[in-house]
């Protein structure tokens, strides 16, 4: 599907509908089964988004500097986070994951400064990380012991070991780098969002190689997928018992559009561990 704008933060609501933000465009788009697309909610520069499992979404607004909860239905409920995190400033909230307890770990995606902060059911508040250049996309392991953080500008994806709900172990570790652009250019690389598979296969969306790159459990690269789309932000897979993953890829063909969503199926012959 083609839309007028830059497409990110895919996310399926409870009875299967798939949501999208535009980012410029302003609005977060509903696509229901059949294809058939419309405007939910609208925000001034909707990014990431999470729907819980109370049918509300969760939404980064970069331009705002907000994470905001809206209601099943669209409304806007309020701000969970605006401007400031753990006494530091929110400034571009991109993606976020939310964890078993319902905390929330958010990306600040600032070059050379950004941080990862988390906001607990209770409203206390976090720093994860700090320090990291552009961190944008969020993965939680199964098990919750671990964080991924796509670290766009360093091509690369970061391991931050957790004892319990945003409690940090350690320091971030590198979990893997990302195969690197021919032109040499930094913007034709950027990791951003990502997705585990029930086999704990890590996907990443990379933005400028027009891919999506698939890592093992301990952080090899094993393959990618070419997504068609030239800048490709994020990436929502949904498991089979086969060996197909379907995958629903969003990104554009330029910034602020045109956009697109994809539905891509791919087919494994070959078992990788």
């Amino acid at each position: 599907m083609h839309l007028p704008c830059y497409t990110e933060g895919p996310a399926t609501g409870p009875d299967g509908t798939l949501y999208v933000t535009t980012l410029r465009g302003k609005d977060i788009m509903a696509i229901d089964p059949g294809g058939t697309a419309r405007s939910w909610a609208r925000s001034v520069c909707p990014n990431g988004q999470v729907v819980l499992l109370s049918g509300e979404h969760l939404v980064c607004d970069s331009d705002l500097g907000t994470v905001s909860r809206f209601s099943a239905e669209g409304a806007f409920i309020r701000h969970e986070l605006q401007g400031r995190c753990a006494h530091l400033p929110l400034r571009t909230p991109n993606d976020l994951v939310v964890d078993a307890a319902g905390g929330v770990y958010v990306t600040d995606s600032v070059r050379h400064t950004g941080h990862v902060f988390y906001r607990a059911p209770d409203g206390r508040q976090r720093v994860v990380a700090t320090g990291l250049d552009y961190p944008n996309g969020l993965a939680l392991s199964a098990d919750e012991r671990c964080l991924y953080v796509a670290e766009s500008y360093q091509n690369r994806v970061l391991q931050i070991g957790l004892a319990g709900p945003g409690a940090t172990v350690g320091s971030p570790a590198v979990f893997a780098r990302l195969p690197v652009h021919a032109s040499g250019r930094a913007v034709d690389n950027l990791p951003d969002g990502m997705a585990f598979d029930a086999t704990g296969r890590l996907w990443v969306a990379h933005y400028g190689m027009g891919a999506v790159q698939v890592l093992s459990p301990t952080g090899a690269w094993l393959f990618a997928v070419e997504t068609g789309l030239p800048l490709t932000s994020n990436v929502l897979i949904s498991d089979a018992k086969t060996n197909e993953r379907v995958l629903i890829v969003t990104g554009g063909f330029g910034e602020p559009g045109p956009g697109a969503v994809l539905k891509l199926t791919v087919t494994e012959t070959l078992h990788y561990p």
